[in-house]
């Protein structure tokens, strides 16, 4: 298949692995790009494979690992947490009435009111729209400050550890197999 190619959501459901209703759910809360052709929903290959194999750039996966770990603490008492990042959120709005950060802000009231599994999606997700959201997270201090330094050494150490990243011909060839 093209790389440019629309996908239906059956066949990026066999590539992610998972089921269509999972690819549909991905579409609708924005954080996978499709196109209507008809009454059907299509999904451009590229658009696939960065959720697949996102190209985050190290800081963008220091902030996924901080986030995951806020994620951790979110499931372990979501309350106290969500409660902390809404007047974070305040606090920011505050600070910035308008603009581009309002911008994000906003999108993350949106994500804050739709419960915690909306706000694990946005933690831990590699999708584009998650890594952007991020940037603007109100998530800070929800990490103490030695859980922090232990979560940044571990993401040091991966990045000590990491095998070599497989070429682009190689990745095609997987995704084509798949």
């Amino acid at each position: 298949m093209r790389p440019g190619a629309l996908l239906t959501t059956g066949e990026a459901a066999v590539l992610l692995r998972s089921s269509r209703a999972h690819v549909v759910d991905l579409c609708l809360r924005g954080l996978l790009p499709y196109v209507r052709v008809g009454a059907e929903r299509r999904i451009r290959r590229a658009d696939l494979e960065a959720l697949i194999r996102p190209g985050l750039g190290v800081e963008e996966l220091r902030d996924l690992w901080l986030h995951r770990a806020v994620a951790g603490k979110l499931v372990a008492n979501p309350d106290s947490v969500l409660a902390a990042a809404l007047e974070n959120l305040r606090r920011l709005c505050r600070v910035h009435p308008e603009g581009g950060a309002r911008d994000w802000l906003d999108r993350w009231e949106v994500v804050l009111d739709q419960g915690v599994d909306a706000v694990l999606d946005a933690l831990t997700s590699s999708a584009r729209y998650a890594v952007d959201l991020r940037r603007t997270s109100p998530f800070a201090g929800a990490l103490t400050e030695p859980e922090r330094r232990a979560v940044l050494a571990a993401f040091a150490e991966s990045r000590r550890d990491r095998a070599r990243p497989m070429s682009a011909e190689r990745r095609e060839h997987v995704l084509q197999r798949v």
